[in-house]
């Protein structure tokens, strides 16, 4: 049971509440695990994956998941962490989202052992009034707690009625399904706890709650995310998912390291007291990304990659000395398109957002996409731009 409960805690935030985990563990049946996801996108990506690998652990451990596809939730639009409202899906754009959510998740989990729901099957079909009484068990004020709802109504901008009912419906799946324990991200913990509140209320014993971190995109400020070109999606060709995973900084590799790899902790920790006593960070960051393409693609598309990688590396012809400049990148991080005009790699940021769009602008190899994204502190790549124009920016 201690094996259980260790590894049921590694990468996990919050477990609400710890003592009834372990009185549920010790009943003779298998637990009924939930996670929800909206298919907003039509893409999972590696942020998804710290969930969905907490998930796997809890099959490998003998019990069952409930992947929920929250098809009414999200023609309802999740308010979480919004400072406006969020539009609405179509019912033909979830279920597009939703087909390719049921395509992708059995690269991680275990057919066998997961339960694909929709919470339409019940949502659906329920009238006005048992709405109505759902929303009984639930005040304003409560709803009021929630940090971002409680910003937008102290800042005056609008909050919908229908973004009151989100948290209440993800709850009441809660209900329908029995969950003895329910894994989101730390922004869903509000929600998650009111999947509680309502299983109490109908006299169902309340999940445990179990938040795991969310993951920082490839800039490492914000989560990643779709929408802001941020991302690695586990469907993403396997060259592209090893040259994107390169392009992080050395101090968010270890984030990924802690979130996204399957090696021990010890492991892990060897990793790094290795790096801190001179091993090049890159050879570090190279294990990492072989490893997560392995684990969507196979090792052989993996040893390709890394192959690939580096041949693309070393075909740029890099002189052995690299001219250094040091760039102030802040704690939000620089748009790159700011980073080649103060690493004096280009005249203006104008030619900078040129010379990316034209596929001219390599960053320790890769050739880089987006003259928007940002580069945070902590790294020290290797930009080219053209044939001529070549420094290691230290972004500090």
């Amino acid at each position: 049971m201690q094996g259980h409960l260790e590894l049921i805690r590694r990468g996990v935030v919050d477990i609400l509440v710890e003592n009834e985990l372990l009185q549920k563990l010790q009943l003779d049946r298998p637990l009924r695990i939930k996670a929800g996801f909206d298919p907003t996108a039509p893409d999972l990506h590696l942020g998804h994956t710290v969930l969905l690998n907490k998930l796997r652990q809890f099959q490998d451990l003998g019990h069952e998941v409930m992947f929920l596809i929250g098809d009414f939730t999200a023609m309802i639009g999740d308010p979480t962490g919004k400072n406006a409202t969020r539009p609405p899906l179509s019912a033909e754009e979830v279920a597009a989202n939703a087909k390719t959510y049921t395509e992708q998740v059995f690269k991680i989990l275990d057919p066998l052992k997961t339960k694909v729901m929709f919470n339409s099957a019940w949502m659906g079909a329920m009238k006005a009034a048992d709405l109505i009484r759902i929303a009984a068990n639930h005040t304003v004020a409560r709803m009021l707690e929630r940090d971002d709802f409680q910003k937008r109504y102290a800042a005056g901008q609008s909050i919908a009625m229908h973004e009151f009912l989100y948290p209440l419906i993800q709850g009441y799946d809660s209900v329908a399904l029995d969950a003895d324990i329910e894994i989101g991200g730390t922004d869903q913990k509000f929600n998650l706890l009111v999947g509680r509140q309502l299983q109490a209320a109908y006299g169902q014993s309340p999940q445990i709650v179990l938040t795991m971190p969310l993951l920082e995109g490839l800039s490492g400020t914000e989560k990643m995310s779709k929408s802001l070109n941020n991302y690695v999606g586990i469907n993403d060709a396997p060259n592209d998912m090893f040259g994107k995973l390169m392009s992080i900084s050395d101090n968010l590799m270890w984030r990924y390291y802690d979130l996204l790899s399957f090696r021990a902790l010890d492991e892990i920790a060897a990793v790094k007291a290795e790096t801190a006593a001179g091993r090049n960070p890159k050879e570090a960051k190279i294990e990492l990304a072989r490893e997560i393409v392995a684990r969507f693609h196979g090792d052989s598309a993996a040893a390709a990659a890394t192959d690939a990688f580096s041949h693309r590396f070393a075909q740029g012809k890099l002189p052995r000395e690299i001219p250094e400049v040091t760039v102030s990148v802040g704690a939000d991080g620089l748009p790159l398109a700011n980073v080649l005009k103060v690493a004096g790699l280009t005249s203006s940021t104008s030619e900078s957002h040129r010379m990316v769009k034209q596929g001219a602008v390599r960053i320790d190899g890769e050739k880089a996409a987006d003259s928007r994204r940002l580069l945070a502190a902590g790294s020290d790549p290797v930009i080219q731009v053209g044939k001529r124009r070549l420094a290691r920016v230290l972004l500090r």
